[in-house]
């Protein structure tokens, strides 16, 4: 099967003799005017190799380069000009380009330049699929639990999977929504194209409709060059939407058509653009109040409730409360360079009476702080945070952290651990958001951003 590459150049005879040099039975050699026609190109033909001009009328070779990264990040382009100068050789390469011939070329450099970006290109792909495939045993063991609950959420994910239908995920907070939605797509026949998640309540109502839909450059004060929207960056792949709930009402319209005909307008722009895009979104809200309250759509609520999973609360599923535990002890552990056999009794029996109003998150960050406190090779019940306890009064008393007036024999631990409590406690209640964090704290963004750095927390570790 021979392999496809795409001249882009605004001169006719240098396309004719690019394809006259380059076209045989393992290559077959397409062209493009300039940057828009070639982008048209890609949306209709598979290529595995751009050649592309840097000077041409109206879309030039910088702005494709720029536009190629973000819609199509494996694929290779050698960028030529008759303008050689080490510097834009140098600004080509930061932008992305594989390489950069300089015309006048010689035709047998170029067909070398050709096979090597081809074989990179192939390597490329290569990395690809096997990161995704790594993803998905990863996202296998993440999703942990044999309960009746949780069962259910499995076989839907089994049924859905290879569908292209809109998913509405809802469940409390910290009931793992984005990683089921990674599950869903990772498991699925989109497991090797894009999954872009939007966390709608974390973005600023008048920037979310240009995140979505991306804009031109000068539709707005501020927008300085063209921006692709989220819908174009997950095209062919998967959209999470998370806390959709908080969708502002004049965004809805625009997003309930983008549902329906699959095809979105950036911001200040009359074009239309098709997308390929599965939709996942998810929400702690109950959307149906929401709608009775006039806060949100009917016809969207419709229109994502197309194949609804409801996730069940940590409570409902106190089977998996132990083996949870042991997967977070395992993962986290071994990142933290500690090695763990696991809990006592009495830390077992403690956490499976703990109602977890923060669910998996909540649980998550609980073993986080107690690997931290654990001086031997298990973790005790006073290694738990002392919050597990204040139900029945009952915090354990060797307890440094939950028992008053005891005095640590490791200070400066002590307070490192107390801190990365504290921290990880305000992004639960931020959803992950670092500025409201930091807000909720009484901090600077950059106190927190260096808190964050000094003591090993890492934000993508919150479950959602």
């Amino acid at each position: 099967m021979s392999r496809r590459i795409l001249v882009v150049d605004d001169e006719p005879k240098l396309c004719d003799l690019l394809v006259s040099a380059l076209q045989s039975d393992e290559l077959q050699v397409l062209t493009a005017a300039n940057g828009v026609a070639a982008l048209q190109v890609l949306e209709q033909e598979s290529v595995e190799l751009i050649i592309s001009d840097s000077r041409m009328p109206g879309m030039d070779g910088t702005a494709l380069l720029a536009e190629v990264k973000v819609r199509y990040p494996l694929l290779p382009v050698i960028v030529m000009t008759a303008y050689s100068t080490v510097k834009n050789a140098v600004q080509a390469m930061r932008n992305g380009a594989y390489d950069y011939i300089a015309k006048p070329f010689d035709i047998d450099e170029l067909e070398v330049t050709v096979h090597k970006a081809l074989q990179f290109g192939d390597i490329l792909r290569d990395n690809a699929r096997l990161r995704a495939e790594l993803d998905v045993h990863q996202q296998i063991d993440s999703l942990v639990g044999e309960s009746p609950a949780f069962a259910r959420v499995l076989q839907a994910i089994d049924s859905v999977r290879d569908s292209s239908a809109t998913i509405l995920l809802t469940g409390e907070s910290g009931t793992g929504k984005e990683m089921v939605a990674r599950a869903i797509h990772n498991h699925g026949s989109r497991a090797s194209q894009p999954f872009i998640a939007v966390n709608c309540a974390a973005i600023p109502e008048g920037l979310l409709e240009s995140e979505m839909f991306g804009h031109r450059k000068g539709a707005f004060t501020g927008a300085l060059a063209d921006r692709v929207g989220r819908f174009v960056q997950a095209d062919k792949g998967t959209l999470f939407l998370d806390e959709v709930g908080d969708m502002p009402l004049p965004l809805q319209a625009k997003m309930l058509r983008a549902l329906q005909e699959r095809v979105i307008e950036a911001v200040g722009d009359s074009r239309q653009r098709k997308v390929d895009v599965r939709v996942i979104a998810a929400t702690n809200k109950g959307l149906l109040d929401a709608v009775a309250n006039k806060t949100f759509r009917e016809d969207l609520y419709y229109r994502l409730n197309v194949f609804p999973i409801p996730l069940p609360g940590l409570r409902e599923r106190v089977e998996d409360i132990v083996p949870l535990a042991r997967h977070f002890a395992r993962t986290l552990g071994a990142s933290s360079g500690k090695r763990l056999n696991g809990f006592s009794a009495e830390a077992l029996q403690a956490m499976t009476e703990y109602s977890w109003p923060g669910n998996i998150r909540e649980l998550q960050n609980c073993v986080e702080r107690a690997i931290i406190v654990a001086r031997g090779g298990t973790i005790e019940r006073a290694d738990l945070p002392g919050y597990l306890f204040e139900a029945t009064g009952t915090a354990p008393a060797a307890d440094a952290l939950a028992a008053p007036g005891a005095i640590p024999d490791d200070l400066d631990g002590s307070l490192a651990a107390l801190e990365k409590q504290f921290i990880l406690a305000a992004l639960e209640q931020s959803h992950g958001v670092q500025a409201a964090a930091a807000q909720r704290l009484g901090i600077s963004e950059r106190s927190f951003w260096y808190r964050l750095k000094k003591l090993g927390i890492h934000v993508e570790k919150i479950a959602r």
